[in-house]
């Protein structure tokens, strides 16, 4: 069964209908690092990510791994481990996983640009926790409750169409 990404507002599986905020300039079948769109297609799921110290009894199909203060995503379009997870550090531009604000909280990255990285093509798009709708960079936002509810739902052959 896939998740299926209706429009900009709208996430839909198994009956369910989420409410939830995309990318500031909307889809695109040709993303590009920065540009604030999600990219169109259909992706297979990583892990989910959480914030054990603020996400208690996470129950998921999906294998779980915990946020330290250590994690990073790269976002560096001329660094190997580009649209990787990696140990932060200064020499790599990235995006700090574990952060004071509630969106990354819990993470399910998208396998979009993944397998066989593509420079410039768009890196850390995920599914995580939004408090108020507002646009992302590039991902797909749902409130941590329905994004909760989600991951009960789902397991590790769970797709995701983004139309």
């Amino acid at each position: 069964m896939r998740i299926i990404l209706k429009n900009k507002e709208t996430l839909l599986y198994d009956g369910f209908k989420f409410r939830c905020s995309i990318g500031k300039n909307g889809t695109t079948s040709n993303k590009i690092e920065g540009d604030r769109k999600t990219p169109k297609g259909i992706f297979s799921l990583g892990p989910v990510f959480y914030r054990k110290d603020r996400i208690k009894n996470l129950v998921t199909k999906l294998k779980k791994k915990k946020i330290n203060r250590l994690m990073g995503w790269c976002d560096d379009v001329k660094n190997q481990k580009y649209n990787k997870l990696i140990k932060v550090n200064n020499k790599i531009k990235h995006e700090k996983l574990f952060q004071k604000r509630i969106n990354y909280d819990l993470i399910i990255p998208i396998k979009y640009n993944f397998k066989k990285t593509k420079k410039n093509k768009g890196s850390a798009i995920f599914i995580h926790v939004t408090e108020d709708y507002k646009k992302t960079l590039g991902c797909i936002a749902l409130k941590k409750n329905d994004l909760l509810i989600l991951l009960k739902l789902i397991n590790k052959n769970t797709k995701i169409q983004i139309l």
